[in-house]
């Protein structure tokens, strides 16, 4: 019986064993689209205790102590931190075959030393010991954490409202190694469908100096706040959407639409649909001229429990994969880019794993020799990023595409321990990769082998994101 966690956690080969520990284990962390503060890392946040650096944010961690029948006051209420912390520990041990299991458990013994389990019996022994660490040890720190983890390039979240502030003071700290870069995110000012699109057109035109009346002034609005974004070390932008649409409309047509919306008045789907083709193409074009990413995320149902988000609002562990047909308009949308050679380095994320085939075979439809593997299916996303939905998703983008040029994980996270599970994605992969040599599937070129499992942890993502 192999011990839990043990250093050959997942590594069931010798070929497994001999990659991860050879070439994965020590390769630095490309983190490209996280969720983290950038304030927090300029002022080197400390942390009180653990429940504050891991259950401050993490839905992950809501959503299992929800189906473990925590009330709501232990979750985000107004419980104390200690008690909070009691609730998570006595519902994990139920959580066996989750990932949350494992992740926490490599978080608990990479920062803290902590080789136990946690459950409730153990949660006073765990909470004294993290944050005894988190009070008095200099390493405890977010800039501190993020060199622990060799992390060498962090891509945040950023509103194309903001000032990147934070960017600017981290870019200018010679004292912090780390490559802290912002990244677009535009979605409320594609989202006309939903609450708050008027305030920020609003916000938007504030930030700009410009009346947005029309399609047009709100590309330009964006298109400056680009460029103000390349300024700054961008490297890469982020578009969430419900699902990928595709609708060709005038740019008259898609003003209408912006002005009844403006008005107050509802827009139909189809109205929606016009609108927010005409904002993608504009931005795809922007990001192509400045050789940024473009990362679509889709299928994606938000906020379905209404009662609960009236109560809490977005982003607290409510959100479920969408079942979404997205295929044809990610294809049309593309040929519209390829056609007048503005088709951006794209990463394509769907939150269902039935998309997995055909995003990859898409793959082979559109690359080109700007880079290897310039269209790039993301890492297991979200609720897929488990053992299973990782083997999946790796599994169909060898079989249809080519696995050797893959830009490999990302957290997607708001905590700094979340660099673990980029460990739980390199021991999948090299389980992966040494079963097939085991199996006779690849040959035994350790050498040659290990030079993709390099790549695949960093190198390519240093290459794809011009870094």
């Amino acid at each position: 019986m192999e011990r839990f966690l043990s250093e050959d956690f997942l590594l069931n080969t010798t070929a497994a064993r001999q990659l991860y520990h050879g070439y994965a284990e020590g390769m630095p962390i490309v983190d490209y689209h996280c969720h983290i503060d950038p304030k927090e890392i300029f002022e080197d946040r400390r942390f009180e205790n653990i429940t504050q650096v891991w259950l401050g944010g993490d839905h992950y961690k809501w959503r299992l102590m929800r189906s473990n029948g925590v009330d709501e006051r232990f979750i985000t209420g107004d419980a104390s931190d200690r008690e909070k912390f009691q609730k998570f520990a006595e519902s994990l041990p139920r959580a066996i075959g989750n990932p949350m299991y494992h992740w926490c458990h490599l978080e608990l013994k990479n920062y803290f030393g902590y080789e136990g389990v946690l459950n409730g019996e153990t949660a006073q022994q765990v909470w004294d010991l993290c944050n005894e660490k988190l009070q008095n040890d200099p390493a405890m720190s977010a800039r501190g954490l993020i060199l622990a983890s060799n992390v060498a390039m962090v891509g945040t979240t950023d509103d194309p409202c903001s000032d990147l502030e934070w960017h600017k003071k981290l870019a200018a700290d010679q004292s912090f190694p780390v490559r802290v870069c912002p990244s677009f995110r535009p979605d409320p000012a594609l989202n006309i469908h939903k609450p708050g699109f008027v305030e920020y057109i609003a916000k938007l035109g504030q930030t700009t100096g410009k009346t947005l009346d029309s399609v047009e002034a709100v590309c330009q609005a964006l298109s400056e706040r680009i460029a103000y974004f390349d300024e700054n070390g961008c490297r890469a932008a982020d578009h969430g959407l419900d699902y990928v649409m595709y609708r060709e409309v005038s740019s008259e047509q898609a003003s209408e639409t912006l002005r009844k919306a403006l008005a107050g008045q509802a827009v139909s789907r189809e109205e929606a649909e016009g609108y927010q083709t005409a904002l993608l193409l504009h931005c795809a074009r922007e990001y192509k001229a400045r050789g940024w990413v473009l990362q679509l995320h889709f299928s994606c149902k938000r906020n379905p429990n209404s009662r609960m988000f009236t109560a809490l609002g977005a982003d607290c562990g409510y959100d479920c994969i969408a079942v979404t047909d997205s295929c044809s308009a990610t294809y049309a949308l593309m040929d519209a880019l390829e056609r007048e050679n503005n088709l951006p380095k794209t990463v394509l994320y769907s939150l269902n794993p039935a998309d997995n085939e055909w995003i990859d075979t898409l793959l082979g439809a559109f690359q080109s020799s700007e880079v290897p593997g310039k269209i790039q299916h993301g890492s297991a996303w979200w609720f897929n990023d488990n053992k299973i939905g990782m083997t999946q998703q790796m599994e169909s983008l060898a079989n249809l595409s080519v696995l050797g040029n893959f830009i490999g994980m990302l957290t997607d996270s708001r905590s700094f321990l979340s660099y673990a599970r980029h460990e739980y994605f390199r021991r999948i992969l090299c389980s992966l990769l040494g079963r097939w040599i085991e199996n006779g599937e690849y040959p035994a070129d350790m050498e040659y082998v290990g030079g993709l499992v390099k790549d695949i942890c960093t190198n390519n993502a240093v290459r794809y994101f011009g870094l």
